[in-house]
């Protein structure tokens, strides 16, 4: 008997990490990473309490929720760096984060929130950065990218993806995600070869829709 209940204990603890996974993954893709650490326990079906023994911090939570997200961006990272097309790969790139930004908000805030404690995270974080400056060096040396192009622009960028993509239906988020990273591409393009190519279609927007 001991032995059984020490299994179904842990079955149990399992069970319950796992729910509380998926509910503060739901959760932080919904309404970003700030949302109650009780919400996410209620959504959970468990207690605060047990969401506490698994994870003491949120930052514990919101990393560990991330890990995969943040290893599939250095992925894309590395894949610019692995393209013989420093512009194709600089742009995919751009285009690649902007999509995974407008579709789950949680990891936006996540991906640009300092976590000194959580080291694998900022470890990966920190090698993702490394391998985007790396990219725009490429992107400069073969005069595809303007030369007043900064890594820090890419911040910029997030920032203002997350601009108009925050308050708006899933759909609409994306379709406005792809035009305003079109509209980016063709300004950082050295020498605008791309002026008369069309954006991507309009999304369906009206001033009824900014944030009040």
């Amino acid at each position: 008997m001991p032995a059984q209940t020490s299994q179904m204990l842990r079955a149990d603890a399992r069970e319950n990490r796992s729910r509380v996974l998926e509910a503060a993954r739901e959760m932080f893709a919904r309404r970003g990473i700030d949302v109650p650490m009780s919400t996410i326990a209620r959504h959970a079906g468990v207690g605060v309490a047990t969401l506490y023994r698994r994870f003491p911090t949120r930052e514990a939570l919101v990393t560990e929720v991330f890990t995969d997200e943040l290893a599939a961006c250095s992925g894309v990272v590395d894949d610019a760096l692995a393209d013989p097309d420093p512009w194709h790969g600089f742009s995919r790139m751009i285009e690649k984060v902007c999509t995974a930004q407008a579709t789950d908000r949680g990891f936006t805030e996540a991906f640009l929130t300092a976590f000194p404690d959580a080291i694998d995270f900022e470890r990966v974080r920190q090698r993702a950065e490394q391998g985007f400056a790396e990219v725009v060096r490429r992107a400069k040396a073969s005069g595809d990218l303007r030369a007043d192009f900064h890594p820090s622009d890419l911040t910029m960028v997030l920032l203002a993806n997350c601009g108009v993509t925050t308050s708006i239906d899933p759909a609409t988020a994306l379709a406005t995600s792809r035009r305003l990273v079109a509209y980016f591409l063709r300004a950082f393009r050295a020498g605008s070869p791309d002026e008369d190519a069309p954006l991507p279609p309009p999304a369906p927007l009206g001033l009824d829709q900014l944030p009040r």
